[in-house]
This record gives structure tokens, sequence and C-alpha cells, in this order.
């Protein structure tokens, strides 16, 4: 599978355990991704899927650091979608070439058919 998203595109998650509940009106969860593994087809975004690592203690330069630390754990790229900068709605991301260079621009229903940097 081709992985269309980069690293610092913002994306909505729209299946898991993260995604807004529409009855209950939540606002949509969106973050920017930190990480992509191709190889394991996921992504990490910023704010989304928070999980508690025991850390050791690291003698730094700021002191002893360690302790329960809470990040961001990875998480499937079919779960996350990218949002249209144009329309601030998640949709599909696509390749068209323009001037002979490829490059991602938006599709469907949502989507406003610009390139996405």
């Amino acid at each position: 599978m081709k992985i269309k998203l980069k690293k610092d595109d913002l994306v909505e998650v729209i299946a898991g355990n993260d995604r807004a509940k529409k009855s209950k009106g939540q606002a949509p969860r969106r973050g920017r991704i930190l990480a992509v593994n191709t190889e394991k087809n996921t992504v990490v975004v910023e704010g989304v899927n928070l999980r508690k690592f025991h850390e050791k203690v690291r003698q730094t330069k700021d002191g002893a650091t360690g302790g329960l630390v809470e990040r961001e754990a990875p998480i499937h790229i079919s779960k996350v979608m990218l949002v249209d900068p144009s329309t601030d709605k998640p949709a599909r991301v696509g390749t068209k070439v323009v001037d002979g260079k490829r490059v991602r621009v938006t599709k469907g229903r949502n989507a406003s058919g610009n390139v996405v940097a």
C-alpha cells in the first residue's frame, strides 16, 4: 500500500477510540503527523492515542528524568484522513502530474481538488 500522508500533515481521526462521537456532539480529533512508518503502515499523530510508558531514570543536563511518561503511540494509517486546507474537512488524497511534477491533490465529496503542500 502506498502511503500518501507525510510528516506535518493535518489529519483527522475517523475510526477507533479517539474518533469524535457525533451523537455526543464532540469535536473531531485532529493533529499533526509526527512520524510515519511505511513498513507497518502506521503514523504517530500529535495528541492522539496517548499511552503511558515507564521510562528509566537517566541523568541529563536538566537533572534526573523518568517515571511515568504519557506520549503518543502509533495508529494505523487507515484510521486517519487528511484535512483539506481550503474546505477544512477530511478528504481523500490522490496524485496528479502538474508541470512535469507529481503533486498530491484532494479528492472526494469534501475536497476542493487543490494541491496539498
